[in-house]
């Protein structure tokens, strides 16, 4: 207990210590859903009050013991009717309200920006197809000095497990319309101060919003069980004001326009193995370890018959469609460049010294 115990603070924008209520809220129909919960609360404590303070009463006034003999009558019709009428007000005086909320959290029109979220096994993308920033795309996975913590069985700060390499960047105080799919099972994208959670499901489209009214730091889970990492698959929002997010977003177009790969380029196994070592720790080094020896079901690279094999394309196509139906989860997401310099690196890396690589242009041939 001693190495799993470490003092924690409030996190700002996600849990509190000793947490009982919702997290703050920073959108307007977060707050509505706060009211709301307040108001069934309210409600749902009266009824039990008034239920049971009539059951017992009864129970101890007309309790055999002081002479009461059980009465004998049939049906009441006034009775029927106020048993019927009273839950029915009930339902309606809370279903005005949720009804109010729940249209108004689905109303995405007019939105200023919007982002498509995919998720994967485990980790979420994000495309920016409308409004400032549309065309950036990239990948959110939990942050490694987190899995390398968790590996330890030393967890640290406050963010432990909720830190991501690339959050998902919004402008205050504008609409933001989330369109959510998935690439392999069901996930949920949920950021509670900010009031929004949607499925991703695959081959489906669903879509919320939120305008964040404050700049802060939000922070969410996948809340819908997606497989046995399911529980290192964070969401972090950062909400920057209007000039600071028109400065990542130039930042970021200029980054991505740096990585935009010809995938007709041919590269040298040198360089090729530079780049997927890179890649292997951003993305891969999570489950199969920087070693490449793996953990428990997760298969080591090292030695693996696949990654010896003469074959390139085997290890490709693993890539691509994944395998053990969904254990290994497809990386379509990564460029073709990515996939040969991370395939390159595994064959060239440990005790693995196949002198084999392989070209972009034959993981792009492999997509078709």
């Amino acid at each position: 207990m001693a190495t799993s115990a470490h003092a924690v603070n409030d996190l700002p924008g996600g849990p509190a210590v000793n947490q009982l209520n919702l997290h703050p809220a920073v959108t307007k129909i977060a707050e509505e859903q706060h009211w709301l919960h307040g108001f069934m609360m309210i409600i749902c404590v009266v009824i039990f009050i008034a239920v049971f303070a009539v059951m017992f009463y009864s129970i101890w006034k007309h309790r055999k013991s002081v002479g009461h003999k059980p009465a004998t009558f049939h049906e009441s019709v006034t009775v029927e009717i106020l048993w019927t009428l009273a839950p029915f007000i009930i339902v309606i005086l809370m279903a005005l309200p949720a009804t109010k909320v729940l249209v108004a959290s689905k109303d995405t029109t007019n939105a200023d920006l919007t982002v498509k979220v995919t998720g994967y096994q485990w980790k979420w993308g994000y495309d920016y197809i409308k409004g400032e920033g549309e065309g950036l795309a990239y990948i959110s996975t939990l942050d490694s000095s987190q899995r390398a913590m968790s590996n330890a069985g030393k967890p640290e700060g406050d963010d432990y497990l909720l830190r991501v390499d690339n959050p998902l960047v919004v402008p205050v105080g504008k609409k933001i319309r989330v369109i959510t799919t998935a690439n392999d099972v069901i996930h949920s994208f949920a950021v509670n101060s900010l009031g929004i959670k949607q499925d991703a499901i695959p081959g489906f489209v669903r879509d919320t919003w939120f305008r964040a009214e404050k700049v802060g730091t939000y922070y969410g889970q996948c809340q819908e069980l997606c497989g046995k990492e399911h529980a290192y698959m964070p969401i972090q929002v950062k909400v920057l004001s209007g000039e600071d997010y028109a400065a990542w977003v130039n930042v970021e177009k200029k980054k991505q326009a740096a990585k935009a790969d010809d995938p007709s380029k041919v590269w040298t196994l040198e360089d090729l193995t530079k780049r997927g070592e890179k890649v292997y720790a951003a993305n891969c080094a999570a489950c199969h370890q920087a070693n490449g020896k793996g953990a428990g079901p997760i298969k080591p690279l090292d030695g693996a018959a696949v990654v010896l094999d003469a074959d390139k394309l085997k290890q490709v196509a693993v890539l691509l469609n994944g395998q053990n139906n969904g254990a290994m989860p497809s990386w379509k997401a990564l460029s073709d460049t990515e996939i040969a310099a991370v395939i390159t690196f595994t064959k060239n890396n440990w005790s693995n010294k196949t002198g084999q690589f392989v070209q972009p242009a034959e993981v792009l041939a492999a997509r078709k």
